[in-house]
């Protein structure tokens, strides 16, 4: 009875990666394809004969490089700023005792409960204060801060043993290098999980960026492609369409596939125990 539920198990696991895959696959697909095999509805997987112009149109048609690179730094700043401050914050809540600690956690947890799009007007008005409207700033410094990453952050250090960080303090090590010399290191599976998360969170971000950037220079990728959309009049060109898709996932797919290993090892261990 086991394995037959394990088989079943497997098999829904499987269609449902299809039906996920699938789409991406004729994404690609489609981009690689000439306008008249795209006209046709050809349901071919495999572009045949295949082509380049929808990407040599992209590039020469849409400042795709200064999006790009708007999107990479404000994901890369976010992840490094959310990692940094969630780790400290998580170690601090784990194995630190202080007044109102309980309390202040509770009120992270809170936060995590909160839709995103109820914060988006009082945040407006914040960074409008601060004059950082249509700058890095009002991109960045938002995502620096979130209620998930500390609570798992700090989960994962309650579950570290203490045979480690005592020793090292015997040695003359003091917090903070028992920090980064010790719990850092151990939590490297946790950080990636969290760094993934918090990347493709940002890159894929659109409400935020289109509500703080008014200029064309501060553009991210996804809001690009919004407006080359919104370009086409009469006919979507769905080849250029999805050959910007395509230009769109590769730092999201790459991301992961770097960090899969620890993403994966994170999923099967849940945390180090004695």
């Amino acid at each position: 009875m086991k394995k037959t539920y394990k088989i079943i198990g497997f098999i829904i696991l499987i269609l449902g990666a299809i039906s996920m895959l699938l789409p991406f696959i004729y994404m690609i697909s489609l981009s690689f394809m000439t306008d008249k095999q795209i006209i046709s509805g050809t349901t071919e997987f495999i572009a045949h004969p295949s082509t380049f112009e929808h990407y040599k149109y992209v590039v020469n048609n849409v400042d795709i490089i200064k999006y790009f690179y708007n999107s990479m730094f404000v994901a890369i700043a976010t992840t490094i700023g959310q990692v940094l401050i969630a780790s400290m914050a998580g170690y601090a809540f784990a194995r630190f005792e202080f007044r109102y600690k309980e309390i202040l956690f509770f009120l992270i947890l809170v936060s995590m409960m909160i839709p995103p799009q109820v914060n988006i007007v009082p945040l407006f008005f914040i960074m409008k204060q601060f004059h950082w409207i249509d700058t890095y700033w009002a991109l960045i410094v938002p995502g620096l801060f979130g209620g998930f990453g500390v609570f798992m952050m700090r989960q994962w250090f309650k579950s570290m043993p203490d045979d480690m960080e005592s020793s090292a303090k015997i040695d003359g090590c003091n917090t903070f290098e028992v920090f980064y010399k010790i719990a850092l290191p151990l939590a490297l599976p946790a950080i990636v999980t969290l760094a993934i998360f918090t990347f493709i969170t940002t890159w894929n971000s659109f409400m935020w960026p289109l509500i703080v950037t008014n200029s064309d220079s501060m553009r991210t990728l996804p809001l690009g492609l919004a407006n080359f959309k919104g370009s086409f009049r009469e006919v979507t060109d769905w080849g250029a369409l999805t050959a910007y898709s395509v230009i769109c996932c590769i730092p999201v797919i790459g991301v992961f596939l770097l960090g899969r290993k620890y993403f994966i090892n994170d999923i099967l261990s849940g945390g180090i125990k004695e």
